[in-house]
């Protein structure tokens, strides 16, 4: 199908049925050119607007595509989106068929586009979609963790704290969790992982997905760390086993008070605290209350600070 073929049929199909424009999300090649989807091309020949995150990689992209954008290209990264929105939402609304790329994957996932997304929705402009390759999906499926239930939560804090305590807000989470992680970065994320999630927790490192030296690395989190500490290239996305379900042998009093500890670490007041892990644990809040109490009085601090429980 011709370029031309593919955006007409858009059009027949009633993408362009009113007199505002379109926003279209492209998702764009992880690694591999001949990943992109057919639409691509399509949409880059046509649309009036190409808004891209780094305006080189897509004259790359185009090139191998063998397509030749014949609509106005602007930048539109991190260092100018709140600045480059209002001007791309006003063409919108004349009419125009804006094209959002980014250097990889899908617009908005960990990359620009959320802000133009949510203005367009704002003043009921179409947004559309071009799927193509995710990150994301492609990692979750090749880590061998369960994929049936998951959550992305994209990039860590850069700080030590603040990486903590993140990581601490999902200690108790048993959905697979999926991270993007630079690579200087990745053994001090690991070893954060394992100090919060525990050493044994199952995970995956997958390295330069769908591009020649693509490597998926499985295993202990405590071992996966001591391998990321040698050095590690590419581009990183780090799939995480969940929580597994509380047993019999978890919910010791020692247990829950370190369950209680890790949500008032991560922000939580104590009262709320304690209600949560009695829910995750089916037990009596009572009994979660207890058992932090008697933590207390047993620590050096002594009974004094267990008197201002409640």
């Amino acid at each position: 199908m011709s370029a031309d073929t593919g955006i007409e049929a858009s059009r027949r199909g009633g993408i362009r049925d009113s007199a505002a424009g379109t926003l279209v999300l492209a998702g764009t090649p992880i690694g591999d050119t001949a990943d992109a989807p057919p639409r691509l091309a399509a949409e880059l020949a046509a649309a009036d607007v190409v808004a891209a995150e780094d305006t080189r990689r897509l004259r790359r992209l185009t090139a191998a595509l063998n397509v030749q954008p014949t609509g106005r290209v602007v930048s539109y990264f991190e260092g100018n989106e709140s600045a480059r929105t209002p001007e791309l939402v006003e063409a919108l609304a004349g009419g125009a068929r804006v094209l959002l790329v980014t250097d990889a994957g899908m617009p908005s996932v960990s990359d620009p586009g959320y802000r133009l997304v949510a203005a367009a929705v704002e003043r009921d402009i179409r947004v559309t979609a071009v799927p193509g390759p995710s990150a994301v999906l492609t990692a979750l499926a090749l880590s061998g963790l369960p994929v049936d239930r998951f959550c992305f939560e994209g990039f860590l804090p850069r700080k030590a704290g603040e990486r903590l305590g993140r990581l601490r807000e999902v200690a108790g989470e048993r959905r697979t969790l999926v991270y993007f992680e630079a690579p200087h970065r990745l053994d001090d994320t690991l070893a954060a992982m394992a100090e919060v999630f525990g050493a044994d927790r199952r995970a995956a490192v997958c390295r330069e997905l769908t591009k020649t030296y693509e490597e998926v690395r499985r295993g202990p989190l405590a071992e996966l760390a001591r391998w990321a500490a040698e050095g590690v290239r590419g581009e990183i996305t780090v799939v995480v086993e969940g929580a597994p379900e509380p047993g019999p042998a978890d919910l010791d009093p020692a247990e829950l008070v370190r369950r209680v500890r890790v949500r008032e670490e991560a922000g939580e007041r104590r009262k709320e605290a304690i209600a949560a892990v009695a829910v995750e644990a089916g037990l009596p809040k009572r009994e979660v209350f207890d058992a932090v109490v008697a933590a207390k009085n047993a620590s050096p601090e002594g009974s004094a600070h267990g008197k201002g429980l409640s």
